[in-house]
């Protein structure tokens, strides 16, 4: 499938593993060249050399904190400096950590946000004036399944996660006519180190073995497994490409069939 993203500029946040690597990788494999950040340098700076030596593509890797908003700012412009274009922005961070409704704090709320929802916002309203003026982008959001079926023991990511929804939503309609293209992909049940933060957590609340926690995930999915990160890399590809140019304000759930509604 021809997806039109050869010499394309890509900004991946959070690319040193997990989903936002897996994003980069698929990216750079259509000929894109990427922009990667994270905060820890040493894991970044091996993926930009695996990226450069496996895909020949032009790749510049910065160490940040998504929180900072103008640490964002400064990163997009940099970009914007190095590759004189920005054409698509995959906005991805951590999620924030399991707990209980009554276990949350001020602070967890307010660190939430910052990691989920307004450095989405910093990193899409930094990039867009790049993209306004080709009159060409993709923004892509990664959040989670919480969005539209909240789990247990994850409030703050149900609760801030569905704002990226809110935000998405408003930026396709507002930037839809400057040819920028805006969506959200919410996966499931992905074999990530999240995952396993999580399984774990539960496994020392419940008293149950990692084993078992994973197994109760799995028994929710359809087709029985978790999911690859390269198969939600594959859906970001998908969505920044030539083939989804008529597909803006979605969120589209890669999941295995786990969320139950229509």
């Amino acid at each position: 499938m021809e997806t039109g993203l050869q010499n394309r500029v890509a900004i991946i946040a959070g690319a040193s593993q997990g989903l936002g690597r897996s994003a980069a990788f698929a990216l750079a494999a259509e000929g894109a060249h990427v922009a990667i950040c994270s905060r820890n340098s040493q894991i970044l700076e091996t993926t930009a050399t695996q990226i450069r030596e496996r895909f020949g593509v032009q790749v510049h890797a910065e160490a940040l904190d998504v929180r900072d908003t103008s640490a964002v700012k400064q990163f997009v412009a940099n970009v914007a400096r190095l590759f004189n274009r920005i054409d698509i922005c995959v906005t991805n961070a951590g999620g924030p950590p399991a707990k209980e409704s009554l276990e949350t704090t001020d602070q967890d709320w307010d660190a939430a946000f910052h990691l989920n929802l307004r450095s989405a916002a910093a990193f899409a309203f930094a990039v867009i004036p790049h993209m306004q003026r080709q009159h060409w982008g993709r923004i892509v959001t990664i959040s989670s399944v919480t969005v539209r079926q909240p789990q247990p023991h994850l409030i703050l990511s149900n609760a801030i996660r569905t704002g990226v929804m809110g935000l998405v939503r408003s930026l396709a309609n507002e930037f839809g006519k400057d040819g920028i293209l805006v969506n959200n992909v919410a996966p499931g049940y992905t074999a990530t180190e999240r995952l396993k933060e999580l399984s774990t957590r539960r496994a020392a609340a419940s008293g149950l073995t990692i084993e078992t926690i994973e197994q109760s995930w799995i028994d929710q999915i359809p087709i029985g497994r978790l999911g690859k990160p390269e198969e939600i890399a594959d859906a970001i590809v998908w969505l920044a490409s030539e083939r989804a140019s008529f597909i803006t304000g979605q969120t589209i759930l890669v999941d295995g069939g786990m969320y139950k509604g229509l």
